[in-house]
């Protein structure tokens, strides 16, 4: 059987992921990545904007016993601010906590930032799946900004891949997967950073003209 993309995630990020490695959940949830990650990594990093993502995830890990992964209640676009290593593997579940309140959702300017962020400190060979959901008001906008953001990834540094259904309704989500395969040249950092800083606002006049 044809495995969903949000399978595939998995699998896709457990091929590079060991004892040794430092790993990202940039959206916690409900702690479904995060108990993944950290039974195949050294030590995880995982992020939410609410309290209730890290109950529910401090209460799955404690039930299966996982003690090696570090509970954030803050926006993922501050991982800098936390995760000071290279990181193996990182993910993104986009769009909103279905147990909690569906009007706190994730943004395109910030997670455009918090992705530039995790490609920046991503090892060579290391993986990021992006899970996008955008069924929801605004998430339209995200998976566009996202797309265009991936696409404009260099191809010396990264190599990028779609996973996503053809023939289903409801607006199915799907996985992005990106690999580094280079690192950053210093020149090629900077002039990155400043492009992704040029979409960021012209995407927040988008939003709020």
């Amino acid at each position: 059987m044809i495995k969903r993309p949000l399978h595939l995630s998995h699998d896709f990020l457990a091929e590079v992921l060991d004892e040794q490695a430092i790993a990202v959940d940039a959206t916690m949830g409900n702690g479904n990545d995060t108990a993944f990650l950290a039974q195949h990594a050294k030590e995880v990093y995982a992020f939410d904007v609410q309290e209730q993502a890290l109950q529910s995830t401090k209460e799955r890990l404690e039930k299966q016993e996982i003690h090696n992964a570090h509970l954030i209640l803050d926006g993922h676009q501050h991982i800098d601010h936390y995760v000071n290593q290279p990181i193996r593997a990182a993910i993104f579940n986009l769009g909103y906590l279905p147990s909690a309140d569906k009007t706190v959702i994730t943004k395109p300017d910030t997670t455009l930032i918090a992705v530039e962020k995790i490609l920046e400190k991503l090892e060579v060979g290391g993986r990021l799946a992006i899970m996008i959901y955008y069924g929801h008001e605004g998430g339209d906008m995200e998976k566009d900004a996202v797309l265009e953001y991936v696409n404009q990834l260099d191809q010396r540094l990264f190599t990028a891949m779609l996973y996503q259904p053809l023939n289903q309704i409801n607006q199915p989500p799907f996985l992005v997967m990106i690999e580094k395969i280079k690192t950053v040249e210093r020149e090629l950092s900077i002039m990155q950073t400043v492009a992704v800083r040029e979409k960021l606002h012209q995407m927040h006049q988008k939003i709020f003209r």
